[in-house]
């Protein structure tokens, strides 16, 4: 049900990663970002990247001394990934609810559904990443986009998404300005 009027502090952003194998396989890829758009997101920035090792260790160096570590590592410098930065209200947690389990194992039995349901392999080839708070988005945005303001973003850009301005266009998948998500923005 859309709704024309969202609370000031409800419209938030959050780091998606696509991770390796997904963006490898073209056809999941595609698949995906439909998901994203028809569930509600607004992708307002987007790149293709190969993380360099030296980056993805600074940006999972909370799990260092963990037993998944390298292979995380392996996994995330394997090849290419997609970042973006998503727009939604509720953001985080519905980014959350929609990646699903981070072990896949569970994710395919008790959210078959999920991204990581759907898309993932194993644990850490558990096809996405996203922020668990507003302080990792901040965090996490800036290590991928350093030139990107969240603060400045929904200062430019919240009013048009609460009062319907915006609107999206699934065809090209990312904002382009001001012009791309009524439905997008006013989801909810």
């Amino acid at each position: 049900m859309l709704r024309s009027v969202l609370s000031r502090s409800s419209l938030e952003l959050t780091l998606a990663i696509l991770k390796p194998h997904v963006v490898k396989a073209s056809h999941a890829l595609e698949a995906i970002r439909r998901i994203i758009v028809n569930n509600g997101f607004l992708i307002v920035e987007s790149k293709t990247v190969r993380i360099p090792q030296q980056q993805v260790e600074h940006f999972y160096e909370e799990h260092k001394n963990k037993f998944f570590y390298n292979r995380l590592i392996t996994s995330m410098t394997s090849g290419d990934c997609e970042v973006y930065v998503l727009a939604k209200h509720n953001a985080i947690q519905d980014w959350r609810q929609l990646m699903g389990p981070t072990k896949v194992f569970q994710a395919i039995f008790s959210h078959p559904d999920s991204l990581r349901g759907m898309y993932g392999l194993t644990d850490t080839r558990n096809a996405t990443h996203g922020s668990d708070s507003k302080e990792s988005a901040a965090r996490e945005i800036s290590i991928f986009f350093p030139d990107f303001s969240v603060s400045q973003w929904l200062k430019e850009n919240e009013e048009n998404c609460h009062s319907g301005v915006v609107k999206s266009d699934p065809t090209l998948i990312v904002q382009s300005g001001k012009a791309v998500g009524t439905e997008r923005c006013a989801s909810r």
